[in-house]
């Protein structure tokens, strides 16, 4: 058996696509979706993320408003930041770039954000209308991967769906939205705490690797024909590579592979996901704004 390697750019360019036709469709009132990015510090990852998600609204003929504050800004500054951008009518999305500097409280800064432009799904509000299944932002990274499971037509009603991480933007609401009545998997979650843990994810239809640990899993940790997912995003050190790294996932994809009747690659999978649903966020946002329903 070889995998089918699921296309997450080819996917994410669908949603792009539509994204872009919701746009458009506001320009008429005068609306411009616009996502205003707050990056503090100078962290590489995150910056190459901030880069990216930038490109993907200018090239959905959405704006950007670009923030970038010194490592040393203050928790105080930044609230006032945010506070400003809460009242702007013209700003529809706020998205602040995690991990901050170690001064600056995460909790303080996520819950700051009004729930009407909190695009990440981070807030509070937004997570208890997650887990309620009322109307609101979804997170990025977890809507995306049910996005791929849609769209190909991976079985989900009654499958076990084994999910590796527990992290609050990735396996806690992945879990949750794995549960819903319209997607209907049994969730196991698993994490560092686990015991036996391949008896375990060797007993997924879905294998979903969020854990942030290179190679974790391996191929005698995947049952036979499983869709695995792998979210993880890490860098290893590659003195040969042009950056002096490569990124690799939390899967060890070539035995895997063989294994897998699915299988997501890093990169390439899940992360152009993550900012197109982020895009759909910040359009959904822009309608809302507009008094309408979506275009």
């Amino acid at each position: 058996m070889s995998a089918i390697v699921i296309d997450g750019k080819a996917i994410s360019l669908k949603v792009r696509e539509e994204v872009k036709r919701r746009a458009g469709k506001l320009e008429p009132r005068g609306i411009v979706p616009c996502l205003a990015v707050i990056l503090v510090g100078e962290d590489p990852a995150s910056l190459s993320y901030v880069t990216a998600k930038e490109k993907a609204l200018a090239e959905a003929e959405m704006a950007s408003r670009d923030y970038r504050l010194a490592a040393s800004t203050g928790e105080d500054e930044l609230l006032a930041l945010i506070g400003r951008l809460n009242a702007d009518e013209q700003v529809h999305g706020i998205l602040v770039q995690l991990p901050l500097p170690s001064h600056i409280s995460e909790e303080r800064v996520i819950t700051a954000i009004d729930p009407r432009k909190d695009v990440d799904g981070f807030h509070p509000v937004s997570v208890g209308n997650m887990v309620l299944g009322r109307p609101g932002f979804l997170p990025c990274t977890p809507h995306g991967v049910l996005v791929l499971l849609r769209e190909l037509r991976i079985p989900t009603a009654g499958a076990h769906a084994v999910v590796l991480g527990r992290s609050n933007i990735v396996g806690k609401p992945l879990a949750n939205l794995l549960s819903r009545r319209d997607v209907n998997a049994t969730v196991t979650i698993c994490h560092t705490g686990t015991k036996e843990l391949p008896s375990i994810t060797r007993q997924g239809d879905i294998l979903i690797a969020a854990a942030g640990r290179a190679g974790l899993v391996t191929a005698d940790m995947v049952k036979e024909g499983a869709a695995v997912i792998d979210v993880g995003v890490n860098r290893v050190a590659d003195s040969g590579a042009k950056k002096g790294y490569r990124l690799r996932g939390d899967v060890d994809y070539g035995p895997v592979a063989e294994k897998a009747a699915w299988i997501t690659p890093v990169p390439g999978g899940v992360g152009p996901m993550t900012i197109a649903m982020l895009l759909q966020n910040v359009v959904e946002a822009a309608e809302r704004f507009a008094g309408g329903r979506p275009c």
